[in-house]
């Protein structure tokens, strides 16, 4: 019980980050991240997506907190969906060179925290007698 409640807690603390990002994205754009002058309309519009995707992405985490234990399925598919957006960016970097420390931050979480958490869920998942047999063999 206190694993799960602590799992809980970071949960909603973690996804706090892409709620915020995402919101902060949405609502100020290109211009929001230190581009100012002429902003091109389109990399604009895309950027306020992305940032929507990532305000979903953010308030899903947060439906999973309320019940952690029997969410392994959507737990997964949000890892997998971030764990990918960390792999592009990975990518990025490879290609173009070294990001700043706060992209880099976003790619630790990416790559290492979320997948970190989605094993401690389901170990909260396991243990909590909750996970079909299915969902703890993959």
């Amino acid at each position: 019980m206190r694993e799960r409640q602590a799992l809980q807690r970071v949960v909603a603390v973690v996804a706090l980050v892409p709620v915020v990002s995402g919101l902060y994205g949405v609502l100020f754009g290109l211009n929001g991240i230190g581009r100012s002058g002429l902003v091109d309309v389109s990399a604009d519009s895309h950027f306020r997506y992305l940032s929507g995707l990532h305000l979903g992405i953010g308030i899903l985490f947060w439906t999973c907190v309320p019940g952690i234990e029997t969410k392994t399925t959507l737990f997964r598919f949000l890892t997998l969906v971030v764990a990918l957006g960390g792999l592009a960016r990975l990518l990025g970097l490879a290609l173009t060179g070294l990001p700043s420390l706060v992209m880099l931050a976003a790619l630790a979480v990416e790559l290492a925290v979320t997948p970190l958490l989605c094993l401690w869920q389901a170990r909260v998942a396991t243990r909590s007698g909750d996970v079909p047999a299915r969902e703890n063999a993959g």
